[in-house]
């Protein structure tokens, strides 16, 4: 079977092709990922948060939905900082169980049989000693409360991303590992592919790929940040050469501006997919979207990545 046959057979039947999610990242030639839940959310009027969940299940489920529909392998789920350090310290009143839980089902139930649902964690918002007031500790401790939830719903994996801290994401790594043998994605933030890649913690990106890789992380890659998509794949590069685990690139629809006192991401699809290939000539091979992609983008990627590999016997 050449890489085009096999692509669309993934892309329509991944659960009967290949049982489980490990084997399909380690079998699949490019593995799409989705895009924005935030942003599609704040689209639908419903400020997009993760107590959508709770309000709005109908506009998560029909978002992640529209992302399969696009061409995405993969659902990520509505549940980024819902950890319980990040619920208690910004007074959010859901609770870590039910809107963990939930944001996994929903995922699954509009992945059915024809998609994976990863279970999404992401920082605490709070730094660790000493620059901050949270031990190690006890921030692993909520990483595996937070991870516990989720694959008690049957996620097919986990996916820490969005994460500018080092330190912090080897504790959500820790955490995942300890609940299950599920494969986890680590995805750190950048914010300048400048001096081989720097986080705001100064954490560098070969740093951020040997530390996570000894650590036992199935995945490592990049997303969000301050980064367009040709920059990010500078980043991609480091790690590239940093590790042999498979490579994620997740760009947001361009650099962030200020307008209006709200931050906008304006990237087109085209131009977006053109940058993400670009990450995938630098080494990735997990791709997806951050703030400000929608489905058109994940479509207009999807279209080119099959378009690429289709040339390719």
């Amino acid at each position: 079977m050449n890489n085009a046959s096999f692509f669309r057979c993934v892309q329509l039947t991944k659960r009967e092709l290949i049982v489980d999610f490990y084997s399909f990242l380690n079998t699949a030639k490019i593995v799409i990922f989705d895009g924005a839940m935030g942003t599609e959310l704040d689209k639908r009027g419903c400020l997009g948060r993760c107590d959508s969940n709770l309000l709005h299940p109908e506009a998560v489920i029909d978002i992640h939905r529209e992302y399969f529909r696009s061409g995405s392998h993969v659902a990520i789920t509505n549940t980024l900082t819902m950890n319980r350090i990040y619920i208690e310290t910004h007074n959010l009143e859901v609770k870590v169980a039910e809107v963990n839980r939930l944001g996994a089902k929903l995922a699954k139930s509009a992945a059915g049989n024809n998609g994976y649902v990863l279970g999404n964690l992401s920082s605490t918002g709070q730094l660790l000693e000493p620059y901050g007031t949270y031990k190690e500790i006890k921030i692993y401790a909520t990483f595996k409360e937070q991870a516990s939830y989720l694959l008690e719903t049957g996620v097919d994996g986990f996916i820490i991303e969005t994460m500018f801290d080092l330190r912090e994401a080897l504790c959500a790594l820790r955490a995942c590992k300890e609940v299950s043998t599920l494969p986890v994605i680590v995805s750190i933030t950048f914010h300048t592919e400048l001096d081989g890649g720097r986080t705001i913690m100064g954490n560098s990106a070969e740093e951020c790929a040997l530390s996570l890789t000894d650590e036992g992380a199935d995945v490592v890659g990049t997303n969000c940040g301050d980064l367009d998509p040709m920059q990010m794949a500078k980043v991609v590069s480091i790690l590239r050469s940093s590790t042999s685990v498979p490579i994620l690139a997740e760009p947001n629809a361009g650099k962030p501006k200020l307008k209006d006192s709200t931050t906008i991401f304006d990237m087109e699809p085209e131009p977006f997919s053109v940058g993400v290939l670009e990450c995938c000539r630098a080494g990735a091979r997990i791709v997806g979207g951050c703030c400000g992609t929608s489905p058109e983008h994940i479509k207009a990627l999807s279209t080119l990545m099959l378009k690429e590999f289709s040339s390719t016997v």
